[in-house]
């Protein structure tokens, strides 16, 4: 039977490691360290960006080693950790630039990555997931082209 955490006060602290790890993964991506990446992945990862492509462990690897996948900036905000059992699910919004296969991905994102606490201690990324937050001119564009489409 799975346990969950302790107190109020072991939940502040685990949601605190997280927050760090998170911190440190954005460190890892925008130095390209593909070691310190490598250590906080699982080896059962999948992740899911923004286009939909789906990547084990391996692959996030390679695309940050061959430079496929390069971020330059990471802006994060509005974080929340929520633990549940032995897994911290982590949803923020983070404004980024980089270039995905040569394109262009700048703009702002929600993404959530899970955690899971290993039995021995510490955590790792087990899955990840990305969404581009549309433009509010563009939203706008989109809701002027619709309402110009409707039969009168």
């Amino acid at each position: 039977m799975a346990m969950g955490f302790g107190g109020q006060h072991q939940k502040h602290d685990y949601k605190r490691e997280v927050e760090l790890l998170e911190n440190q993964w954005r460190t890892a991506q925008l130095a390209g360290d593909v070691a310190t990446m490598d250590k906080l992945l699982s080896d059962d990862y999948v992740g899911i960006s923004m286009t939909g492509q789906v990547n084990t462990k391996a692959q996030q690897l390679s695309r940050i080693r061959s430079r496929a996948l390069v971020i330059s900036r990471i802006d994060l905000g509005e974080m929340k950790v929520k633990l549940v059992g032995q897994v911290a699910i982590v949803t923020v919004r983070a404004f980024v630039e980089g270039t995905s296969e040569g394109v262009p991905m700048n703009g702002d994102f929600r993404y959530t990555r899970i955690y899971q606490h290993l039995p021995a201690g510490g955590w790792k990324i087990t899955n990840f997931e990305a969404t581009r937050i549309p433009t509010r001119h563009a939203a706008s564009r989109n809701d002027n082209t619709a309402s110009e489409h409707k039969p009168s």
